[in-house]
């Protein structure tokens, strides 16, 4: 299956270039580019592409409101939402994940980050760099949230509380399996499972919610 994407930043030099990386991919084709997030909304609300690649600042809408808009709490049908940016420090960020954006990273990231992204976010999970990961979720979460993440529904497992610390600090499925010595099917049991207890809608909030209650230091 062919990967639609849909392109947002206001910089026409950074949308150019991210084009020309996705559509020299076999299996994805970019379908619009907008140069502001009000523009972002309205082509992913007609064309609904697969993954919607935003940018955190641009003029009329923001990836952040841009992204509550298309992926946010209580929307019907949310579109899978990868934030890209410069600013891994944003105060925006922290609000764009949990908006509902399911991968972020940096634009200095590389080509081949931002394509296990879209490819991650398309298949259902979720892509945020461990630099990413560690850095800003900790800068952003523990000193405003710390201590403060809601309660889960039901306590986590000891091994649940492993998965969890390692999702926060930016594991694929695949090196938490390796590390914990259980298989992938395990891992993504467990995941599930954690979901659920939390009422996270991607390991994006579980890795969020490990840092607001301090899981992770």
């Amino acid at each position: 299956m062919t990967i639609r994407v849909l392109i947002a930043d206001d910089q026409q030099l950074v949308r150019t270039g991210f084009q020309m990386i996705l559509d020299a991919q076999p299996d994805m084709e970019v379908v619009a580019t907008a140069a502001n997030g009000a523009e972002a909304v309205e082509h992913a609300r007609r064309l609904r592409p697969d993954v919607c690649l935003l940018d955190i600042r641009m003029p009329k809408l923001d990836g952040l409101e841009a992204t509550r808009i298309l992926a946010g709490p209580g929307v019907r049908e949310p579109m899978r939402v990868v934030i890209v940016t410069t600013f891994d420090l944003d105060e925006y960020v922290y609000g764009a994940l949990r908006a509902g954006a399911t991968g972020f990273l940096l634009k200095d990231s590389g080509p081949t980050l931002l394509i296990e992204a879209i490819r991650a976010a398309a298949a259902g999970d979720a892509l945020v760099s461990p630099s990413v990961t560690v850095r800003l979720l900790e800068h952003l979460a523990r000193p405003r949230y710390g201590g403060g993440g809601r309660p889960p529904s039901e306590p986590l497992t000891e091994r649940e509380f492993d998965v969890v610390r390692l999702v926060a600090r930016g594991r694929t499925n695949q090196e938490i399996a390796a590390e914990l010595f259980v298989s992938l099917s395990t891992v993504k049991t467990h995941l599930g499972s954690i979901q659920a207890k939390l009422g996270a809608r991607n390991r994006v909030e579980v890795a969020a919610w490990a840092w607001e209650s301090g899981v992770v230091g």
